[in-house]
């Protein structure tokens, strides 16, 4: 079997994120799209959403698509979310060829990840264009340890991000657009991102 981990805070999931899915699944001919929620992301110092919400909102989000699954691996260990420590533990409960989903702008530092060099060893990287740092830029720049395992996944950028939303649902600006309905519909009857 091969699996796509698409890793994330995810706060909220957007149609952004299943582009990404979507295109990992297609070029690389993937079994499953395994959407990881982090617990808490040791790179970012933004409150999130709480886990609950955040897992739930994923749950609906992919609620449609035979292909993707979620995991709440990360969120049910606690602690900071490395994502050696997941694959590592996905490996051991569910063998197989894995994939790891990132972007350019993720995929440029990933020799300050703990373990990377490990990590390495159990995935390769499906890795997406992101604004401001190339597939080439990125792929020339680190060592063969990585750039040997990297395949670039072709896709138009989407202008959405998890930040956009929050920021438009704050101050009242349509976001829809953006969400799967079920997503949308938790987000308001949940009051989320409003304060």
């Amino acid at each position: 079997m091969k699996y796509g981990i698409l890793g994330g805070t995810f706060d909220p999931p957007h149609l952004g994120h299943r582009a990404i899915a979507d295109a990992a699944k297609s070029t690389l001919e993937l079994d499953e799209v395994i959407w990881i929620p982090a617990g808490r992301n040791p790179l970012k110092t933004r409150k999130t959403l709480s886990a609950r919400h955040r897992m739930a909102m994923v749950e609906l989000a992919v609620a449609e698509h035979d292909s993707f699954s979620v995991s709440d691996i990360e969120i049910s260990r606690g602690g900071p979310s490395y994502t050696y420590d997941t694959i590592e533990e996905l490996h051991m409960v569910q063998p197989g060829e894995y994939w790891l989903i990132l972007g350019t702008d993720a995929m440029k530092d990933i020799e300050k990840w703990r373990k990377a060099e490990k990590l390495a060893e159990l995935v390769r990287f499906a890795v997406i264009e992101r604004p401001g740092n190339t597939y080439d830029q990125v792929h020339g720049r680190l060592p063969q340890t990585f750039s040997e395992r990297m395949k670039r996944i072709s896709m138009t950028t989407s202008p959405v991000s998890s930040s956009n939303i929050r920021e438009g649902i704050h101050y009242g600006r349509p976001v829809e657009q953006w969400l799967e309905p079920a997503v949308w519909q938790y987000i308001n009857e949940n009051g989320l991102y409003i304060d």
